[in-house]
């Protein structure tokens, strides 16, 4: 899917909030460009948000590729904040990518980096646990100043 070359390790883990409303969105988020158009930012995640977003409108497609979209909504405030890709075209999935499907427009979200089990050091990629092992709690009530201490 990526290439070697390509890590994304070294990369710090984000909460992700909606700028709208403030609601905590993901406790996975990474920073981001648009494969397409690299002069995008954006933010991802590598897993479905769970009770935060959902789809709003139809499926589209870019101009720029052939990857098959759906927008994604703030439950909280019902604006726009991202996009899923539902089916990835193959010039995307052959290019360097990290492998997440559920993108986050930077004017709708901002992302504040999560620290590790230390709380001194941001946690990286490389040491997030796997899904099956993450004990995420809900971050939906934890405010903005505890992420950041």
């Amino acid at each position: 899917m990526s290439s070697s070359s390509c890590t994304f390790e070294d990369r710090c883990v984000a909460v992700l909030c909606c700028r709208f409303c403030r609601q905590v969105l993901s406790s996975r988020g990474m920073k981001a460009v648009l494969l397409a158009d690299t002069d995008i930012d954006l933010y991802s995640t590598d897993i479905p948000p769970s009770g935060t977003v959902d789809f709003i409108g139809s499926c589209y497609f870019t101009e720029i590729c052939k990857c098959k979209l759906k927008n994604i909504a703030c439950l909280k405030c019902g604006n726009i904040v991202g996009y899923h890709v539902i089916s990835p075209c193959k010039p995307c999935l052959l290019s360097c990518n990290n492998g997440h499907f559920w993108m986050f427009h930077s004017q709708a979200v901002f992302g504040i980096n999560r620290l590790d089990s230390s709380g001194v050091n941001v946690l990286l990629w490389g040491n997030l646990p796997d899904l099956e092992e993450s004990t995420d709690e809900d971050m939906s009530c934890i405010s903005e100043e505890e992420y950041i201490r």
